[in-house]
């Protein structure tokens, strides 16, 4: 789905990322790991248009996409969350699915004039899969509340949502478990994995929690200042004395429990 070929990118002398290369595999659920500084959020960054890399190639089904600009990125299917949640506070959560689709035509004034009969019918449509959108992520109860007054995990559900709200080929998650009680991650990670199981979604996450990582994700990357370091299954990384050594500073048993 996505290859990352050779990338650079530095800020100010200082390379974030130091030729890494890896593969997402279409219908994976790939864990993407290191410790703080390790380049992972600016390999994110890079890959979803918010960076250019200073060099290197980023292939996304066989068209490289390297420097494409976010919104051309959102339009192919690639789409991001982030690990601060970005909703819109007053909008409801049904209205904060439904402003995700781009180019609706309610967006053009002289359409508000001219295609009132239009602009209706989208929006019910739009209304219809979002309310598909709440009741897949068990929302349901909450359609109607203000997304600011979600706590921080139902937030992340609702990002989650929002890459329903479109055609999504490959979703990057940056962190969905950060700040999120252990009851509500696992409500994420079942969504995620039914997204995965059901819908065709591949995804590529962000994470420190090895044992979220574990249940969800194989293979998984070990990036370490800049690089990847290994790439393998779950079980595999966790028992690597490089890896542990590098990343998780504990022995494997540790780690484990």
């Amino acid at each position: 789905m996505i290859s990352v070929r050779n990338i650079v990118k530095g800020f100010g002398g200082v390379r974030a990322i130091d030729h890494a290369s890896f593969d997402v595999e279409a219908g994976s659920i790939t864990g993407l790991i290191g410790p703080n500084g390790a380049g992972k959020t600016t390999m994110f960054n890079t890959i979803a248009g918010h960076h250019r890399a200073d060099s290197g190639q980023i292939v996304f089904q066989g068209e490289d996409i390297s420097g494409l600009p976010p919104h051309e990125l959102f339009a192919k299917g690639i789409l991001r969350t982030f690990q601060l949640a970005h909703e819109f506070p007053t909008l409801s959560v049904l209205e904060n699915l439904m402003m995700v689709p781009a180019e609706q035509s309610g967006e053009r004034i002289l359409n508000t004039w001219l295609n009132r009969k239009k602009i209706k019918h989208e929006e019910a449509a739009l209304r219809q899969t979002a309310e598909s959108v709440v009741d897949f992520l068990n929302l349901d109860h909450l359609a109607h509340t203000p997304a600011g007054n979600l706590s921080g995990g139902q937030k992340k559900l609702l990002e989650l949502g929002r890459t329903m709200m479109v055609d999504a080929k490959i979703v990057f998650l940056d962190e969905v478990g950060a700040g999120v009680n252990r009851s509500l991650l696992r409500e994420i990670g079942t969504a995620i994995k039914r997204l995965n199981d059901e819908r065709g979604y591949t995804f590529c996450m962000i994470e420190h929690d090895m044992q979220f990582i574990s249940r969800l994700c194989d293979p998984v990357i070990v990036m370490v200042e800049g690089r990847v370091l290994t790439t393998g299954r779950a079980d595999e990384i966790l028992q690597d004395p490089e890896v542990i050594e590098s990343y998780l500073g504990a022995t494997a048993t540790e780690v484990v429990t």
